[in-house]
This record gives C-alpha cells, sequence and structure tokens, in this order.
C-alpha cells in the first residue's frame, strides 16, 4: 500500500524517533500542528525534494504542495494520479 510505504519513507527521511500508532488514519494532518508525525515546514520540504527524486514528480507551487502534503491519503492519491497519467 502506497500510504504505508510513505510513511515508512518519511518516518526515516525526517528521523521521527517517536513511536507511531499502530492505528495511524491516513487522512490525519501530515505538517503543521495537528500532525501526528510532529512535521513542519522544514520537513515538507525534505518530502516535496523525496517525492522528486523517487517518484519523478514535480509539484507546482506552495499551493498545490499544501494541499497535496495535507494528509498521507492526499499525498498517495497525488502520486497515484500522476503515475496513472504517464502510462
Amino acid at each position: 500500500m502506497l500510504e504505508k510505504e510513505l510513511l515508512d519513507t518519511i518516518v526515516d527521511l525526517c528521523d521521527i524517533r517517536e513511536d507511531i500508532p499502530e492505528n495511524l488514519s491516513f487522512e490525519a494532518p501530515l505538517i503543521g500542528p495537528d500532525s501526528i508525525l510532529g512535521l513542519d515546514s522544514l520537513d515538507a520540504v525534505e518530502i516535496v525534494v523525496m517525492i522528486q527524486d523517487k517518484y519523478g514528480i514535480r509539484l507546482q507551487g506552495q499551493d498545490q504542495g499544501r494541499q497535496i502534503l495535507s494528509s498521507l491519503r492526499s499525498l498517495a492519491d497525488f502520486i497515484r494520479s500522476k503515475e496513472t497519467a504517464s502510462i
């Protein structure tokens, strides 16, 4: 499942040391004060770079980035839509 793969990658990339809840909702806020992972705007930049490197997908501007990085589900859906479009 792409959401789980992204979660594992983000945990490693952002050096998250806290235990991740087993029942983590993929719709939970990914970045900001409500982030269950404690991610901030600097982590968001690292995630954007990872998406570009790993998936070959560029995000177009801050507004799109905010929307896409709102949750693991929205990020996974965005990646899936770009992968499907390139087939």
